[in-house]
């Protein structure tokens, strides 16, 4: 799955789960360069996308064992109090050995995921 080419599989074809989404990207293809991805996002913040990474990655672990990685969505939707939760504890290490800062961020990005998708951009 992960070795297919994007420029073959349509525009709104989730890599990670190998479906198709209703989620379908409002802008134009030319629009994509314009938007720094990279450079104003992955490269400012290298170390705190990793635990992230490590974060989604226990989660998939402790949630759906032995299964690929992805998001389940069906296992929680309350983005926001799960969130305030380890807000609480930012600064210090959850049992599982992942920060509670790293499950803020995942938890902020599954927030602002899912309004993107509401909203239809």
């Amino acid at each position: 799955m992960f070795g297919t080419s994007s420029k073959h599989l349509p525009m709104n074809y989730d890599i990670i789960s190998g479906t198709e989404s209703a989620y379908v990207h409002s802008h134009h293809p030319e629009d994509r360069k314009k938007i720094p991805v990279y450079s104003g996002v992955l490269k400012y913040f290298p170390d705190a996308i990793k635990e992230v990474a490590k974060c989604s990655l226990a989660g998939n672990d402790q949630h759906n064992e032995d299964k690929p990685l992805h998001w389940d969505r069906s296992k929680s939707g309350d983005e926001l109090d799960a969130l305030a939760r380890h807000l609480i504890q930012a600064g210090t290490i959850d049992t599982d050995g992942i920060r509670h800062s790293a499950k803020v961020a995942w938890r902020a990005l599954a927030n602002l995921q899912k309004e993107i998708e509401k909203d239809g951009l």
